[in-house]
């Protein structure tokens, strides 16, 4: 599988993130975080391949494809070492760069994102994709929105929810299935131990999918990590909670050097650092 060259911008100055949206989104998932961080930091958004203007060669791909573009993305900017964070699947792409790329990486975010499914768990997400085949995209969105969004907020901001849904639709049906069989079949509770750096697991309190408990597994089989739950909150906490995900964003960046510290000089192991 060749590199795809993927759409991204830069914004901002200072330490720089690198932002990996999820399945059938796009570089704009970040839009409400990013003018809250680009006055103190350099901030990089991509469309995955086959994603908003990402192009894709070919749509059977797999997770190590989408690691290799991201840091095809990382090589175009010219930016040496950075704060990885994702978000649902994105939340898969982040750690597993990390895994393969260690030395460009300081810390990484898994947001809305799961490990150690159980077999029901991971039955459920293959009968989505089972749906999405059989009755199509948009007729399985139906019983996505009510887990992606909480109901007053699809009550409240009806434009909002449409767009996410729209960008689902306007993502090719064989690309969206194809990443969603990523997600799918990504099992990280075996490696996420290999990941040495800091490590930010965030989800929102009733998140069906990747549920408090699932993150709470996850952050014990990292070394320096921080747990955070989002209260109310559904999937689609970038768009419900931006203010929440940002001061979160902000605090674990802004005290895992302390971690560090603290581990270097006292030779024990921070699970989960409750600044």
């Amino acid at each position: 599988m060749s590199i795809i060259d993927c759409n991204y911008s830069v914004t901002g100055s200072g330490p720089a993130i690198f932002f990996t949206h999820g399945v059938g989104g796009a570089e704009d998932a970040w839009r409400f975080i990013v003018p809250k961080l680009k006055d103190k930091f350099t901030v990089v958004t991509y469309d995955l391949r086959g994603h908003g203007k990402s192009p894709v060669s070919n749509k059977d791909f797999n997770l190590d494809d989408l690691v290799l573009d991201l840091e095809r993305v990382r090589e175009r900017t010219g930016i040496e070492k950075a704060h990885f964070m994702g978000h649902s699947l994105g939340g898969m792409i982040a750690p597993a760069y990390a895994r393969k790329f260690p030395d460009r990486v300081i810390s990484v975010g898994l947001l809305s994102t799961v490990a150690g499914r159980s077999d029901e768990d991971k039955q459920k997400v293959w009968n989505v994709i089972s749906d999405l085949k059989n009755k199509g995209v948009e007729q399985t969105l139906k019983n996505l929105t009510t887990r992606w969004f909480t109901d007053d907020f699809i009550e409240k901001n009806p434009d909002l929810v449409s767009r996410r849904l729209n960008q689902v639709i306007d993502t090719d049906k064989d690309v969206f299935i194809n990443v969603f069989k990523i997600y799918a079949e990504t099992e990280m509770i075996s490696w996420l131990k290999e990941i040495k750096k800091p490590c930010l697991f965030m989800t929102g309190e009733n998140d069906g999918g990747c549920t408090p408990s699932h993150n709470e597994r996850m952050s014990n089989e990292t070394e320096i990590s921080k747990l955070v739950i989002i209260p109310k909150v559904k999937h689609s906490f970038l768009i419900e909670a931006p203010e929440q995900i940002t001061k979160n964003l902000l605090e674990f960046i802004e005290s895992f050097d302390w971690c560090y510290y603290a581990c270097s000089l006292g030779g024990f192991i921070i699970n989960k650092c409750k600044l």
